[in-house]
C-alpha cells in the first residue's frame, strides 16, 4: 500500500551554538513532528548537536562530553519509533576529530559516516578542527556513549527497496561527490547534512547543484541546511531544506525562518529503480563497503507530500510550455525536411480532415518547406469528405489550406465506399467497424496513389496516444511514408497547434483556434440531426488526458495497475472518482496490449519526447503478449 513511495523529511532547527542540551530538545521536537507525519527518514543539519559555528570550542572536552550525553538521549528517544534519524555531531576517534553523521533508529546507533571533503577556503577553515573521513579505507569499530557501532564508509538498507547513503555539505561541491559512488552500490536516497552560508546568488546555485546531482545519480536527495541561529560573527545561514528526485525539486522549505522548518516529500523509490534498470550505466560496484540492514516499516503512503502532475507531457508553466512546443515543432519539421531531401521528393501529400492531428501535420509540412527554401505549393493537401464529415471540419480544412498557400484537392470518398461495400457484400446501413474502416482505408489508398502520381512523400498524421490505444485503422490511417506526429501525445498536440496559432497571421490563427475548439472525432459515422459531430472519440475510449497519464507512467516506469490508479486519483483529485479511473485504466491496459501488432510495423517517425512507441526505439513488445498479469 505504499506504492513504492518513501516519505523523507529535511529539518532546519532552532539551536544555541555550543549548547547540545538545548539542541537535543529541538531535535526531539522534530522527531515527534516527523513521526506524526509518518516520515520514515529525518535528516538534520551538519553538526546539529553542537551547531556548525563552534570554532575552537570543538576542541573542548566539555562540548564533546555534552554532545555525547545529548546523542545518548536522542538515541533512547527514538526507541519504539518507526523512523531513521540522521544527526550531525563531532566525533573524536583516537588521534583526530571528525565531522560526522550519526544514523539512529529504534534506540540504536546504526552507523557513523564522517565527512570526506573538508572545506578550507574563503570563509571556511574546517581543517583547523576536523580530519577527513577519506582516511577510513574501511569501517572501524567505535563505541559512542555506550553504543557499539562502526565509523567509516557505509550504506543503510532501510527495507522495501529504500537504500540510504550519507554525505556532508562540501562532499556535494567537489568534482567527484561520495554520492556518485554510493549510488553504484545501490543507494537511492542521499542524505546531506549541511551548513552552507548565504550570499547573493548562492541559493540558486545550491538548488541547481542538488537538482543536478539527483539527476546524475537517479536518486532522491534530502538536504538539510544550518539555520539562522548559527553564529553571525562573520556569516549568515538560511536554513535551506530541499528534497529532490532525479532532477526535480519535490519540496523546498522557507529560508531565513526563525522557527523550526521541516520539509517533507514522498520519494518514488520504484520509479527510481525502474529508471536505473533502463540505464545500463548503473552497474553494481563490487568493492567492499559495509551494508547495514535497518528494520523499518513502510507499510502505507497516502501521497500527502507528493505532487503528481495530471498532464506529465505538458509543462504547466506558460513560458516552459512555449519553449517545449517550439523545440518539438523544430524536431518534427527537421525530421521531415531531412526525409524529403534524402528521397528527392517533389513535395509532400497530407490528408486534411479539419481535426487536430492533420492540422498539426500540415503545419509541420509548412515549416519543413520553409527550412528547405521551397514553396508551400509543393504541399498537396487533400480533404476527403465521407459519411461523417461535418461542414465545420470540412470548411476549416479547406480554409486552412488556402490560408497557408498549399495546393488544395478535394476528393469525396462516399461513392467509392458505397461501391466497395457492395463489392464485399456489406450492408451500408450497418454502421459497424467494417463501415468505418472502409472509409479509413479508402482515404489511405487515395493518399498513397496521389503521392505516387505526383512523386511526393505521404506524411502520416496519427499521434502517440492513438498508437497507444490502437485507435487507428490497420493499413489505413495507421500507414504513411513518414509520420511526423507519432511520438506526440494527444494532450500536447493541441498546445503545439496553439503555439503556431500564436505566431500566425490573423486569418490563419482564427482557423486554428476553431480547430482547437472542435471535438476530437474520426468522423466515420454520420453527423447528428443538427449536423454536428456525433462520433466523439473520448465517449468511446475515455478521456485522452487519463490515457496519456497512464501511458507516461506505464511505459517509462512500468508501474502496476494499483499504483497507476493511486497516482491518477491524486493527480485528478475532484475530477475523476475511483470507479471512473479504474474503468478507463482497464480499457487502457487491454487496448495497449492488443494493439501492439499495429505498433510493430509503423512507419519511420522522429522521437520528440521521453516516450516513444516505435518498435525501433523505446518500446519493444511481443504482439501477442497476455495482459492478464497487468489487469
Amino acid at each position: 500500500m505504499n506504492y513504492g513511495f518513501f516519505r523523507a523529511a529535511a529539518a532546519s532547527l532552532k539551536l544555541r551554538v555550543a549548547d547540545p542540551e538545548y539542541n537535543k530538545e529541538e531535535i526531539k521536537k522534530a522527531i515527534d513532528a516527523a513521526v506524526a507525519e509518518e516520515a520514515r527518514l529525518l535528516v538534520t543539519p551538519e553538526l546539529s548537536i553542537t551547531g556548525y559555528t563552534c570554532a575552537d570550542l570543538f576542541f573542548t572536552k566539555a562540548l564533546q562530553s555534552s554532545s555525547e550525553r545529548a546523542i545518548d538521549d536522542i538515541v533512547k528517544y527514538t526507541s519504539g519509533k518507526n523512523i531513521v534519524v540522521v544527526v550531525g555531531m563531532p566525533i573524536p576517534f583516537y588521534n583526530s576529530l571528525y565531522n560526522c553523521a550519526v544514523v539512529i533508529q529504534n534506540g540504536a546507533v546504526c552507523g557513523i559516516v564522517p565527512k570526506k571533503h573538508i572545506a578550507n577556503y574563503n570563509e571556511f577553515y574546517e581543517k583547523r578542527w576536523f580530519a577527513s573521513g577519506s582516511q577510513f579505507r574501511s569501517c572501524q569499530p567505535i563505541n559512542v556513549c555506550g553504543y557499539d557501532t562502526l565509523i567509516g564508509p557505509q550504506i543503510f538498507d532501510l527495507g522495501e527497496g529504500a537504500v540510504l547513503g550519507v554525505e556532508l555539505c562540501e562532499d556535494l561541491w567537489v568534482p567527484n561527490p561520495p554520492s556518485s559512488s554510493l549510488v553504484c552500490h545501490g543507494v537511492n536516497i542521499i542524505a546531506n547534512l549541511s551548513a552552507s552560508d548565504e550570499y547573493v546568488s548562492k541559493a540558486e546555485y545550491r538548488r541547481d547543484l542538488i537538482s543536478n546531482q539527483s539527476a546524475r545519480c537517479i536518486c532522491g536527495y534530502v538536504y538539510a541546511g544550518a539555520s539562522v541561529y548559527e553564529s553571525t560573527t562573520d556569516l549568515v545561514f538560511s536554513g535551506a531544506t530541499l528534497v529532490a528526485e532525479n532532477g526535480a525539486i519535490l519540496a523546498e522549505g522557507e529560508r531565513f525562518s526563525r522557527e523550526n522548518v521541516i520539509t517533507y516529500a514522498d520519494i518514488d523509490i520504484e520509479k527510481l529503480t525502474a529508471q536505473r534498470h533502463n540505464n545500463m550505466s548503473f552497474e553494481n560496484l563490487s568493492e567492499e563497503i559495509v551494508f547495514s540492514k535497518i528494520s523499518i516499516k513502510n507499510e502505507s503512503n497516502d501521497l500527502k507530500y507528493r505532487f503528481v502532475d495530471s498532464h506529465p507531457f505538458v509543462p504547466a508553466d506558460d513560458e516552459k510550455r512555449r519553449e517545449r512546443c517550439k523545440e518539438i515543432f523544430a524536431i518534427q519539421a527537421s525530421g521531415l525536411a531531412k526525409r524529403i531531401e534524402h528521397v528527392g521528393s517533389k513535395g509532400v501529400v497530407v490528408g486534411i480532415s479539419g481535426g487536430l492531428d492533420s492540422t498539426l501535420a500540415l503545419l509541420v509540412c509548412v515549416e519543413a518547406m520553409k527550412m528547405l527554401g521551397r514553396d508551400n505549393s509543393d504541399i498537396l493537401g487533400i480533404t476527403m469528405p465521407g459519411f461523417g464529415t461535418t461542414d465545420r471540419t470540412h470548411d476549416n480544412a479547406v480554409e486552412l489550406m488556402k490560408a497557408l498557400g498549399v495546393t488544395v484537392k478535394e476528393i469525396s470518398i462516399r461513392d467509392a465506399c458505397i461501391q466497395h461495400m457492395q463489392d464485399i457484400e456489406h450492408d451500408e446501413s450497418i454502421k459497424d467497424i467494417t463501415y468505418e474502416n472502409t472509409q479509413a482505408r479508402e482515404r489511405t489508398q487515395i493518399l498513397f496513389d496521389m503521392a505516387n502520381k505526383h512523386g511526393k512523400l505521404l506524411v502520416g498524421t496519427g499521434d502517440l496516444s492513438e498508437l497507444a490505444m490502437g485507435w487507428c485503422t490497420y493499413n489505413g490511417d495507421h500507414m504513411s511514408m513518414y509520420g511526423v506526429n507519432a511520438s506526440v501525445p494527444k494532450t500536447l498536440v493541441r498546445y503545439l497547434v496553439e503555439y503556431v496559432a500564436n505566431v500566425s497571421d490573423e486569418k490563419t490563427a482564427s482557423i486554428l483556434l476553431d480547430v482547437l475548439d472542435t471535438p476530437v472525432s474520426p468522423e466515420l459515422l454520420p453527423p447528428d440531426e443538427n449536423g454536428e459531430i456525433a462520433q466523439k472519440t473520448e465517449d468511446n475510449i475515455g478521456p485522452y488526458e487519463l490515457h496519456d497519464f497512464f501511458l507516461y507512467h506505464f511505459v517509462r516506469f512500468g508501474f502496476e495497475k494499483e499504483k497507476l490508479a493511486a497516482l491518477a486519483l491524486k493527480a485528478f483529485d475532484g475530477k475523476y472518482n475511483r470507479d471512473t479511473v479504474n474503468r478507463w485504466l482497464e480499457v487502457f491496459l487491454k487496448r495497449f496490449f492488443i494493439s501492439q501488432f499495429k505498433r510493430s510495423c509503423i512507419p519511420d517517425s522522429p522521437k520528440v519526447g521521453s516516450v516513444s512507441l516505435s518498435p525501433r526505439g523505446d518500446w519493444r513488445m511481443p504482439s501477442d503478449a497476455s495482459f492478464n498479469a497487468f489487469i
